[in-house]
């Protein structure tokens, strides 16, 4: 193979005239180049944020409906516990008795306004006793507790 130029042939150099115009156009590309990628990580952020809201809210709405079935479940068991057999049977555990038909008769409790409750007595034949057949009663005068009415204001 035949070279026509030879090897040691130095080139001539050329001078260039400096385009300010091609400059601007990179600078402009460049600038451009930079905001749509701005724009893109920009996006990108926004749409990860409202997956991982997304997510959140999915998380919150699950407690949520967790949250109400648990004060269902409470509430049924409140009422449950509030009814009067399991009320009934509480007081009976507890030593408690029914009430009689004589404890709400609204003609005994009229004569029962003034109460009389024997507060001590001595018992005849006691050792600190010196007199053999004395006894002494003595007696207090009560009044029942007054409920406040509920159409007065307190």
């Amino acid at each position: 193979m035949i070279r026509r130029v030879p090897a040691k042939h130095r080139n001539a150099r050329i001078a260039r005239e400096k385009e300010t115009e091609a400059f601007l156009r990179l600078g402009l590309l460049l600038v451009m180049g930079l905001g749509l990628t701005c724009g893109f990580v920009y996006a990108g952020r926004q749409h990860f944020a409202a997956l991982r809201y997304g997510y959140e809210t999915e998380n919150l709405r699950r407690e949520r409906d967790q949250l109400a079935e648990q004060q269902r479940r409470l509430i049924l068991q409140r009422e449950e516990a509030a009814s009067p057999v399991k009320l009934e049977q509480a007081a009976k555990r507890l030593g408690m008795q029914a009430l009689q038909a004589a404890q709400i008769d609204p003609l005994r409790q009229e004569a029962n306004k003034l109460k009389t409750e024997v507060v001590g007595s001595k018992e005849p034949g006691s050792k600190r006793d010196s007199k053999p057949a004395t006894k002494t009663i003595t007696t207090v005068q009560t009044k029942p507790a007054v409920k406040p009415s509920r159409n007065k204001p307190i």
